[in-house]
């Protein structure tokens, strides 16, 4: 049975990683913090491992003793109320972690990286019919993006290091709690958007996100490139609210607030996470991002190399999610 580390795996996409890699017959180990909620990892197959990213030496020898075959490397923030941190979570753990798999001579057969989208920043503004692609030229537009685009430098100048990337856009599903706050304000018949200006948005539902991860890393014949992740399709911002009226059956006042007073809202309540600790989902970083006017991306890579085919549209992804999030009682 092959072994398999999956680092993050308390978090919305690392708990499903864990499951679909689980749902292969690998032997999982779950890479957790002491203080990370294990609520979603109660499966009794599971490893632990306590994973400290700021000491190379302690997973040096974690690596030298399970020899893994394969290594997932999903931690990481989107959120920190210190730029700083961004660096130091999204590159430095990355970097400490990839030089901790060399100094202990054991190399799986795969290296996964969750980067994502943000590393390349969004596709042209100006060109709608734009999508982001391998070849392009990364321009990351935020902190978290540099960060991201930085790790998978680091990772291309490791010579014969068997990585892989994989760059998801907006993904959602049970468990995720950012999107949550629009799916909240809908249910109280609220559609808010942000500014005007026509957009481009892509998603990818968690479940169709794993399995192209788990793809991308049992593939053995895929090694040293990156691929984009997406469901194939793109939306405009008023889909997304519009298949969420429909599944929740609700009626909404429509809100388009200006990306001006969005920043301001963002500022404030940055000052006000970083007295609180706790960071908020609507910060600079992520307006950034959601003032982004095209985050088309180009799938087909992954479907010729790992015959990747999304198996949830955003609507489909959505019946799944709004249901549990009921039962959940988080609607």
């Amino acid at each position: 049975m092959k072994k398999i580390l999956i680092t993050g795996a308390s978090g919305f996409v690392g708990s499903h990683l864990v499951e679909e890699a689980l749902r292969r017959d690998l032997d999982v180990y779950a890479g957790v913090r002491k203080s990370s909620s294990r609520e979603y990892l109660q499966d009794e197959r599971i490893n632990f491992v306590e994973l400290n990213f700021e000491d190379p030496d302690q997973m040096a020898l974690l690596m030298k003793r399970k020899q893994f075959d394969y290594i997932i490397h999903n931690a990481g923030v989107v959120a920190a109320p210190k730029l700083a941190d961004y660096w130091r979570v999204n590159f430095e753990y990355t970097k400490n972690l990839a030089d901790a798999i060399i100094t202990a001579g054991e190399v799986p057969e795969k290296f996964t990286y969750i980067s994502s989208a943000a590393s390349y920043g969004p596709a042209s503004n100006k060109d709608l019919s734009d999508f982001l692609k391998e070849e392009d030229t990364p321009k990351p537009i935020n902190a978290y993006g540099r960060a991201k685009l930085a790790s998978e430098r680091y990772l291309a100048q490791l010579p014969g290091f068997p990585y892989v990337i994989v760059r998801p856009v907006g993904v959602y599903g049970p468990r995720e709690k950012d999107i949550l706050t629009f799916f909240k304000l809908i249910h109280r018949h609220v559609e808010g958007y942000i500014g005007f200006r026509r957009q481009h948005l892509a998603f990818v539902y968690v479940k169709d996100l794993v399995r192209a991860v788990l793809d991308a890393t049992t593939a053995l014949d895929v090694s040293r490139r990156g691929y984009f992740v997406s469901d194939g399709r793109y939306y405009s911002q008023r889909d997304l609210g519009r298949a969420t009226k429909r599944i929740l059956k609700k009626k909404t006042f429509r809100l388009h607030v200006p990306v001006t007073l969005i920043r301001s809202i963002a500022w404030v309540l940055e000052q006000a996470g970083k007295i609180s600790g706790n960071y908020p989902a609507l910060n600079l970083e992520k307006v950034h991002i959601l003032e982004s006017a095209n985050w088309k991306c180009d799938i087909e890579p992954l479907k010729e190399d790992l015959n990747f085919q999304p198996q949830y549209d955003l609507e489909e992804g959505l019946e799944e999610t709004l249901a549990w999030y009921k039962e959940q009682g988080w609607l």
